[in-house]
Protein backbone atom coordinates (compact mmCIF):
# COMPACT_ATOMS: atom_id res chain seq x y z
CA UNK A 1 0.00 0.00 0.00
CA UNK A 2 1.20 3.46 -1.21
CA UNK A 3 1.62 6.87 1.37
CA UNK A 4 0.89 9.04 -1.41
CA UNK A 5 -2.71 10.83 -0.64
CA UNK A 6 -5.72 9.58 -2.37
CA UNK A 7 -6.36 11.33 -5.15
CA UNK A 8 -9.44 13.47 -5.23
CA UNK A 9 -10.97 12.87 -8.86
CA UNK A 10 -13.87 15.79 -8.55
CA UNK A 11 -10.90 18.42 -9.17
CA UNK A 12 -9.58 16.97 -12.16
CA UNK A 13 -13.48 17.23 -13.81
CA UNK A 14 -14.92 19.47 -15.32
CA UNK A 15 -17.25 21.69 -13.63
CA UNK A 16 -20.48 20.52 -14.90
CA UNK A 17 -19.20 17.16 -14.79
CA UNK A 18 -18.32 17.94 -10.83
CA UNK A 19 -22.26 19.72 -10.84
CA UNK A 20 -23.88 16.08 -12.05
CA UNK A 21 -22.55 14.15 -9.21
CA UNK A 22 -22.69 16.35 -7.00
CA UNK A 23 -26.52 16.39 -7.71
CA UNK A 24 -26.61 12.21 -8.45
CA UNK A 25 -25.14 12.44 -4.52
CA UNK A 26 -27.56 14.55 -3.45
CA UNK A 27 -30.23 13.06 -5.00
CA UNK A 28 -28.92 9.64 -3.51
CA UNK A 29 -29.36 11.33 0.13
CA UNK A 30 -32.90 12.30 -0.15
CA UNK A 31 -33.87 8.83 -1.60
CA UNK A 32 -32.09 7.46 1.26
CA UNK A 33 -33.55 9.57 3.89
CA UNK A 34 -37.16 9.27 2.28
CA UNK A 35 -36.71 5.45 2.68
CA UNK A 36 -36.02 5.52 6.00
CA UNK A 37 -38.82 8.25 6.69
CA UNK A 38 -41.27 5.92 5.13
CA UNK A 39 -40.21 2.65 7.34
CA UNK A 40 -40.33 4.94 10.74
CA UNK A 41 -43.79 6.44 9.50
CA UNK A 42 -44.95 2.13 8.80
CA UNK A 43 -43.67 1.36 12.35
CA UNK A 44 -45.55 4.40 13.95
CA UNK A 45 -48.51 2.88 12.08
CA UNK A 46 -47.78 -0.92 13.29
CA UNK A 47 -47.76 0.87 16.87
CA UNK A 48 -50.97 2.15 16.07
CA UNK A 49 -52.46 -0.39 14.99
CA UNK A 50 -51.39 -3.28 17.58
CA UNK A 51 -53.98 -2.19 20.36
CA UNK A 52 -56.56 0.47 20.51
CA UNK A 53 -55.97 3.23 22.24
CA UNK A 54 -56.28 3.26 26.72
CA UNK A 55 -56.79 6.83 26.70
CA UNK A 56 -57.94 10.01 25.28
CA UNK A 57 -54.12 11.06 24.97
CA UNK A 58 -53.51 8.30 23.12
CA UNK A 59 -56.61 8.41 20.84
CA UNK A 60 -55.54 12.47 20.01
CA UNK A 61 -51.84 11.49 19.41
CA UNK A 62 -53.62 9.16 16.38
CA UNK A 63 -55.87 11.46 15.30
CA UNK A 64 -53.08 13.86 15.29
CA UNK A 65 -50.75 11.75 12.91
CA UNK A 66 -53.91 11.87 10.37
CA UNK A 67 -54.69 14.97 10.90
CA UNK A 68 -50.96 15.61 9.96
CA UNK A 69 -51.76 13.62 7.16
CA UNK A 70 -54.61 15.37 6.12
CA UNK A 71 -52.60 18.87 6.51
CA UNK A 72 -50.29 17.89 3.54
CA UNK A 73 -52.59 16.98 0.80
CA UNK A 74 -54.07 19.80 -1.22
CA UNK A 75 -57.35 19.56 0.20
CA UNK A 76 -55.40 20.56 3.58
CA UNK A 77 -54.12 23.49 2.28
CA UNK A 78 -56.60 24.76 1.94
CA UNK A 79 -57.15 28.39 4.12
CA UNK A 80 -60.04 27.21 5.91
CA UNK A 81 -58.74 23.84 6.45
CA UNK A 82 -55.63 24.75 8.00
CA UNK A 83 -57.41 27.35 10.34
CA UNK A 84 -59.55 23.98 11.61
CA UNK A 85 -56.54 21.64 11.75
CA UNK A 86 -54.74 24.36 13.86
CA UNK A 87 -57.80 24.40 16.34
CA UNK A 88 -58.52 20.97 16.67
CA UNK A 89 -54.80 20.43 17.79
CA UNK A 90 -54.88 23.67 19.92
CA UNK A 91 -58.04 21.98 21.53
CA UNK A 92 -56.54 18.81 21.75
CA UNK A 93 -53.33 20.39 23.47
CA UNK A 94 -55.73 22.80 25.90
CA UNK A 95 -57.67 19.90 26.63
CA UNK A 96 -55.05 17.46 27.65
CA UNK A 97 -53.42 20.58 29.57
CA UNK A 98 -50.28 21.47 27.86
CA UNK A 99 -49.63 24.70 26.03
CA UNK A 100 -51.64 25.43 22.75
CA UNK A 101 -49.16 24.65 19.83
CA UNK A 102 -50.60 25.97 16.79
CA UNK A 103 -47.98 24.80 14.59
Amino acid sequence: MSDDPPVMLDEHRGMSAQKATELRRLRSEVEAQRAALQERQAELERHFLAAPATTWEEAAEKARYLIGILAETAEGQDPRRREIIADVLADFARLAGGPADTT
